[in-house]
């Protein structure tokens, strides 16, 4: 029994997910992006750990009928895509007849891409753009970048949730995990920092913080490729 109560406290650990979600959304609405933006923090958090702890715990196999993976989907949906496009409503990055459409393509978007079947590959990929809206949103908020340019990118990676190109999934990937981490706790460290910093950021903290996205896709479009030349003629016609 003292198995199964840890197992349950893990689920009860990753749905504690849906309240950072609703507190971000009430500092939204307020404007109050900096608690909005710690909110999803502590829910990024929570979601780098929780599955570590579910696999310590062996949530699967001492609770079978708990999808623990349906909740995981849930409060991701909230905290990466729900609450960015709330924010990208509330700080007028995208203003005017544009509005309406690119949170729409936000929303709808990664809701297709959260029930694909390969949106997470056993390889350690998610394929298509991982819906990663909270750290796109930051970076548009904290750079300060014309609207046009904001709708433009928000469309494009909407879009690129249908492209089935594989993105690193950093604590699965089997390969580069370590320096993947690490250099992705670093990067947490400034994005927490610019946090703080906000309303008023340091906009060349915020350029220098852009290493680790950049190798984060420089390590995908790599990998991706590897995995294409490995895999059978059907699968590459089919990618």
């Amino acid at each position: 029994m003292r198995h199964i109560w840890i197992a349950w406290l893990v689920h009860a650990y990753t749905a504690t997910g849906v309240v950072w979600a609703f507190l971000a959304a009430q500092a939204a609405t307020m404007r109050n992006f900096r608690a909005a933006f710690l909110w999803l923090f502590v829910a990024v958090l929570v979601d780098c750990t929780d599955g570590s702890l579910a696999r310590a715990a062996r949530v699967k196999e001492r609770l079978p009928r708990f999808s623990g993976q349906q909740l995981d989907d849930i409060v991701d949906y909230l905290t990466f895509v729900f609450v960015p496009a709330l924010i990208v409503w509330k700080s007028d990055l995208v203003t005017g007849f544009w509005t309406l459409p690119v949170i729409s393509a936000m929303l709808l978007s990664s809701a297709f891409g959260f029930v694909s079947p390969d949106a997470k590959t056993d390889d350690g990929f998610f394929t298509g753009f991982p819906s990663y809206w909270n750290i796109v949103v930051f970076y548009l908020i904290v750079l300060e970048l014309p609207p046009l340019f904001n709708v433009v990118s928000l469309l494009a990676l909407s879009v690129l949730v249908f492209v089935r190109i594989g993105y690193v999934y950093p604590t699965r990937m089997p390969t580069a995990r370590r320096t993947t981490l690490v250099l992705g706790g670093l990067w947490s460290i400034l994005i927490l920092a610019l946090i703080l910093q906000l309303p008023n950021p340091r906009k060349e903290v915020a350029w220098a913080s852009l290493f680790f996205p950049v190798y984060y896709m420089c390590l995908s479009v790599t990998l991706h490729a590897r995995r294409l030349r490995r895999a059978p003629p059907a699968a590459q016609k089919e990618a």
